[in-house]
């Protein structure tokens, strides 16, 4: 039986600096900016999944996409919100979890991007995680997932489940598992 995590999230945005959650970053992340400026991701309805503080959503959104910034956490969603306003952008964010109401997130997304979501669904929850990514998407819609391999050195750099110093539970793939999603 594999360990569920118990971290709750809302609590996470709401009491740690952002520069301590191991997964936020001020700017979009390198990888998705590569994507977007050499031209492979064009402006289309794109959802970025755990969106977090909402940096990729709103970089999304002054690229020209109809961006969607989802997360579990509400305090993360309306901080998110208030930046995207503040900035005067347009982009939509939602607090839901996929893998347990996707149609509060919408359908027919061009893109789907994640960025250190995939790794906090453990194996037995993953067949469920594909389907619900599969609703969203359109058909030919493109998923891109940025995630831990299990020969990263990060958090103890041993094993397949490895405990983040905020309390998180993630499992660390290897290329077959990823591959064979």
């Amino acid at each position: 039986m594999e360990p569920k995590p118990d971290v709750d999230f809302d609590t996470i945005y709401r009491t740690t600096p952002p520069d301590r959650i191991p997964w936020h970053h001020d700017e979009p992340p390198e990888q998705l900016v590569e994507l977007v400026e050499g031209g492979t991701i064009e402006p289309c309805k794109a959802v970025d999944l755990g969106c977090g503080l909402g940096a990729a959503t709103r970089y999304l959104a002054r690229k020209g996409f109809d961006a969607t910034g989802v997360d579990m956490s509400r305090a993360a969603v309306d901080r998110a919100r208030a930046d995207a306003e503040r900035e005067g952008l347009t982009c939509t964010f939602a607090a839901a979890d996929l893998l347990r109401d996707p149609r509060g997130i919408g359908t027919g997304f061009g893109l789907l991007w994640e960025w250190e979501v995939l790794h906090h669904v453990l194996p037995a929850d993953r067949p469920r995680y594909l389907d619900a990514v599969r609703a969203i998407l359109r058909p030919g819609g493109l998923y891109v997932s940025v995630c831990f391999s299990e020969e990263d050195p990060a958090f103890g750099g041993g094993g397949k489940l490895r405990k983040t110093p905020l309390g998180t539970v993630i499992y660390f793939s290897s290329l077959e598992e990823l591959r064979e999603l």
